[in-house]
């Protein structure tokens, strides 16, 4: 685990899904989430962060076309193996993956 000082790897995107993350779009960003081996937590407009491994959660937090959202992982829930490189291109992906026409 990391030391909890170092700080909070963060990334923000914009939700171009024409229905949000919703379906699937939604789908398609948690199996993305999945294959980082992260445990990565997406929020919107300052709310408390949840689970992105969680379709359920995802889809629940209703994250609309257009919203801003902050994809985040904790420092101490970084597993040893991961370098802040490698955290940081897994929240870069996924803000990609995000803004990108493959999640519409």
């Amino acid at each position: 685990m990391r030391d909890k000082e170092v700080p909070l790897p963060v990334r923000n995107a914009i939700v171009q899904a024409a229905i949000g993350l919703h379906a699937r779009p939604a789908a398609q960003f948690v199996r993305a989430v999945h294959e980082t081996g992260l445990p990565v937590t997406i929020s919107k407009d300052g709310r408390p962060g949840v689970d992105a491994r969680s379709l359920l959660e995802v889809m629940t937090e209703d994250f609309h076309f257009g919203c801003v959202v902050e994809l985040a992982v904790a420092p101490d829930a970084i597993p040893d193996r991961y370098s802040p490189d490698d955290v940081e291109k897994a929240l870069e992906g996924l803000s990609a993956l995000l803004e990108s026409a493959r999640s519409r």
